[in-house]
């Protein structure tokens, strides 16, 4: 395919590193909307570099010597992201000592980019779509319409259409933002071309920063690399070459080195997690992935109690006793010493979610935005998950 000589430049111009069919054509769509006014929603998982884009929608369009504010939605608690977009009056809430503009005031002219735009509460997402449609706003504990002219590009890594079903995304908010639509593929979908393009510019970045020689891998190790998921994507990469660059004194990279830095090289070692293909589940994030195993776990051990005890009962033939155990006692003494029965027990999500917020928390002594970090989710729904269990 004939790369657009626009596009190459906006390459160079933004360290773009890649030859993906469908990442060109995410570059081509932004430089083409990019002159116009229209809202556009960037979509693709976590890592894949959605920040990229809005910066190149706003300075290849006639706002570029207007404002360009960034706002991560997910790291603002949900009491104040209000005040944050629309600015407040003093006087307004506890702690408003004065008067205070919002991104949308301050950006008048200019890009608003609202990254994880899906963490929005469902109030604020009313006032957005205000915004979108008419360009007026209120600031909190006022009663006076302001305006503003900004071109709004959003992003998230949510399935926002999933988000309207289940209630937790306005359907008309979703489709004023979705008025060109941009998706940035996965790294895994990207082909080994683009992986290994990416490790040779990290690794050579790496070695200027520190200066050492660059990594590089041998034929084994490209293969593994090129075959790993990659869940982190273009982020976990990066991260992934240079702690090898720093750690490993060798500069050539085998095979088994590599084996050493990715977490599930090897997928055979958990059988939890290889099922039928009927069985075969998608999973959004590592935490799902978690929650699987602890529930396919908590299975296993609830399917060998009701064995244990129909063996204790008697509901299980003789011959199983005699090919499975051998012991110089009586088989119904020895499990009942060894292993207690006990009614099954149910692990819930709330459960596993609640135990693994405690563990960040206690790891970090308190501090939500390390805990957060830990648990890769955002901010505000860590503070809305620990009010929720009541963990303050």
């Amino acid at each position: 395919m004939m790369v657009k000589a626009d596009i190459q430049q906006l390459k160079q111009r933004y360290g773009i590193i890649g030859n993906c069919m469908a990442l060109n054509r995410a570059i081509d769509v932004a430089l083409q909307v990019a002159p116009t006014d229209l809202s556009v929603l960037i979509t693709g998982e976590s890592g894949v570099g959605k920040e990229t884009f809005p910066q190149i929608i706003h300075q290849n369009s006639p706002r570029k010597h207007g404002q360009y504010i960034a706002v991560n939605c997910g790291a603002i608690p949900e009491g104040t992201i209000d005040s944050e977009l629309f600015g407040h009056e003093k006087g307004s809430f506890t702690g408003a000592l004065a008067d205070r503009k919002g991104y949308f005031e301050v950006a008048d002219g200019g890009t608003v980019f609202l990254d994880e735009v899906g963490e929005l509460p469902i109030p604020t997402q009313a006032r957005l779509l205000r915004v979108l449609e008419t360009g007026e706003f209120l600031k909190v504990g006022s009663s006076k319409v302001l305006k503003t002219n900004v071109r709004i590009v959003a992003a998230t890594n949510v399935n926002l259409n999933q988000a309207v079903v289940e209630g937790k995304f306005r359907e008309d908010l979703f489709y004023r933002l979705n008025t060109v639509p941009i998706l940035i593929p996965p790294l895994r979908d990207r082909g080994a071309e683009d992986i290994i393009l990416l490790l040779r510019k990290f690794a050579g970045d790496c070695a200027e920063k520190y200066r050492m020689p660059a990594i590089h891998l041998d034929g084994e190790a490209r293969q593994l690399l090129t075959a790993y998921r990659w869940p982190g994507n273009v982020r976990e990469l990066k991260n992934l070459t240079e702690r090898i660059s720093i750690i490993e004194e060798n500069r050539e990279i085998t095979g088994d080195i590599l084996r050493q830095y990715l977490p599930n090289a090897h997928v055979e070692k958990y059988p939890v997690l290889v099922k039928k293909d009927s069985e075969q589940k998608i999973f959004n994030n590592e935490r799902e992935i978690l929650y699987q195993v602890l529930f396919d776990m908590k299975n296993d051990v609830n399917e060998l109690k009701k064995l244990v005890h129909e063996i204790m009962n008697g509901n299980v033939p003789v011959a199983v006793h005699e090919e499975t155990y051998s012991h110089s006692r009586p088989l119904h003494n020895s499990i009942q010493e060894a292993v207690p029965v006990e009614e099954e027990e149910t692990l819930s999500l709330e459960d596993v979610e609640k135990e693994m917020i405690k563990k960040a928390l206690e790891k970090h002594n308190g501090r939500r935005k390390n805990a957060a970090a830990d648990l890769k989710i955002s901010e505000r729904t860590l503070y809305r998950k620990i009010k929720e269990y009541n963990l303050e």
